[in-house]
């Protein structure tokens, strides 16, 4: 298995965000949570969340670049312009795609402008079938490597 695995970011900011994110982590799947206040980052631990990087989105270029490898992307959007600064900050973590969650309809160009790959348009509270082909990956190389 690859030594240093890629991480999936996720900006849990909906209810549908959460959820995913506590799939990714039930699967062991490498995965953190991007915050951007105490708050937020309080209330993901209570959730059971582990990893979680608090960032700056007031001041983008003041935000370190991870300690991990970062894989893909996927943002929740529950307001427009803190997505934006998501997508700004984390667009320049990877070459990884980066997938914008919204329920909104007229957000497609400002995200895919700002260098969002995908936009998703969902009232869905399940969207695990972003990820459910790497999920059956993982799952996959958990199966064949052997218990230490």
């Amino acid at each position: 298995m690859d030594q240093d695995p890629q991480t999936t970011l996720v900006s849990p900011a909906t209810p549908a965000g959460e959820r995913f994110l506590i799939q990714l982590q039930h699967l062991r799947m490498p995965c953190a949570a991007i915050v951007n206040s105490s708050r937020e980052r309080k209330r993901l631990e209570s959730l059971g969340i582990r990893q979680i990087m608090q960032i700056d989105t007031a001041e983008k270029d003041r935000n370190p670049i991870p300690d991990c490898r970062v894989g893909n992307v996927y943002l929740f959007e529950s307001s427009l312009a803190l997505c934006c600064r998501y997508v700004q900050i984390c667009r320049d973590w990877t070459g990884r795609r980066l997938f914008v969650v919204t329920q909104g309809r007229s957000s497609r160009g400002v995200y895919q402008a700002l260098g969002a790959d995908h936009v998703i348009h969902t009232n869905g509270r399940d969207v695990f079938y972003l990820i459910q082909e790497e999920a059956g990956r993982e799952l996959d190389t958990m199966k064949k490597e052997p218990f230490s």
